[in-house]
């Protein structure tokens, strides 16, 4: 069974990493692993270790803390849906990347900033 932080620790892990436009493959590469072993780290059925999980936010540009931002000290109680994972995950789901890129341009617009592109 998915311990509640491990679960945590993923959706924030897939929510950084789709921000910044990488690929599960992509991430895997900078860390040697197989982008299966992203998927795990994703759904939390494998753990990330300390040092990976630096690692991960060194890749990734933010501090180790992120991962754990919105979790209860209640391990008890599942975290609280986040809007912006919704959108996140909402837009991953798109296959045309055309499409993703004019959603991508028009919630910048509203928000009044840009993301800087993967090359």
């Amino acid at each position: 069974m998915t311990h509640p932080v491990d679960a945590h620790v993923g959706k924030k892990l897939k929510q950084i990493r789709t921000l910044r436009r990488l690929s599960q493959t992509d991430v895997a590469r900078k860390l040697n692993l197989s982008f299966q072993q992203i998927q795990k780290y994703e759904i939390g059925s494998n753990r990330v270790a300390a040092s990976r999980l630096f690692e991960l936010a060194q890749i990734l540009d933010v501090p180790p803390s992120y991962f754990f931002d919105g979790l209860h000290d209640n391990s008890n109680t599942a975290p609280k849906t986040d809007p912006g994972m919704e959108i996140v995950s909402a837009l991953a789901a798109i296959k045309d990347d055309a499409v993703k890129t004019r959603i991508v341009t028009f919630i910048e617009d509203i928000a009044g900033v840009t993301v800087a592109r993967q090359g």
